[in-house]
């Protein structure tokens, strides 16, 4: 098996932290998978801890020289404090929607930014990607079941952000074990 541990920096790693929190907070809310608990019960968790926390990782990152990890991470600050900040804010569905999309936008750029990168932060750009692009097309046609949906792909990017933060402090494996060549088995296939 392929023991790939990368260890990044503290600064990554209280990102991707906070990220994955945020995420599955904001995603299992989504979901209605919980009696009771909403994604609106997220709001607090998304201004501090998604946003503000989110934010300065970002800062802390950039002064670093990371600029991948500066980027996304202040970009998603700004937009989880947004978001948490304007939650109250009485917005129609189709401007809560656009809001979505754009947000869905750049967790796309960031996605397609994080080529080559760690496989685990690709994952969880791209099921961030998916779920805005579900929420938003949920509010923008009133669909609950696409909204759901958007909570589960936003409750899994969740996981799997904070999976990659406990398995750099943890030392655990990050890479999925490579299939090993054998008789008959080229490079390419």
């Amino acid at each position: 098996m392929d023991n790939d541990v990368s260890a990044g920096s503290t600064t990554s790693t209280l990102g991707h932290l906070a990220l994955g929190l945020t995420l599955l907070a904001f995603g299992l809310g989504h979901t209605g998978v919980i009696d009771g608990v909403s994604a609106a019960d997220a709001v607090s968790l998304a201004t501090f801890v998604g946003g503000i926390a989110l934010f300065i990782a970002g800062l802390f990152a950039l002064h670093d020289k990371d600029t991948a990890t500066g980027t996304a991470f202040a970009a998603l600050g700004a937009l989880w404090f947004t978001w948490g900040a304007t939650a109250d804010a009485q917005v129609s569905a189709n401007a809560a929607g656009l809001f979505l999309l754009l947000f869905a936008l750049v967790a796309l750029t960031l996605t397609l930014g994080a080529a080559g990168g760690p496989v685990l932060t690709r994952g969880t750009y791209a099921l961030l990607f998916v779920a805005l692009v579900l929420l938003a097309v949920a509010r923008f046609g009133d669909s609950a079941g696409l909204g759901k949906a958007g909570g589960w792909f936003a409750a899994a990017g969740g996981l799997l952000a904070w999976y990659g933060a406990t398995a750099a402090l943890a030392h655990w494996p990050t890479a999925l074990p490579g299939r090993p060549a054998g008789r008959g088995v080229t490079a390419a296939g």
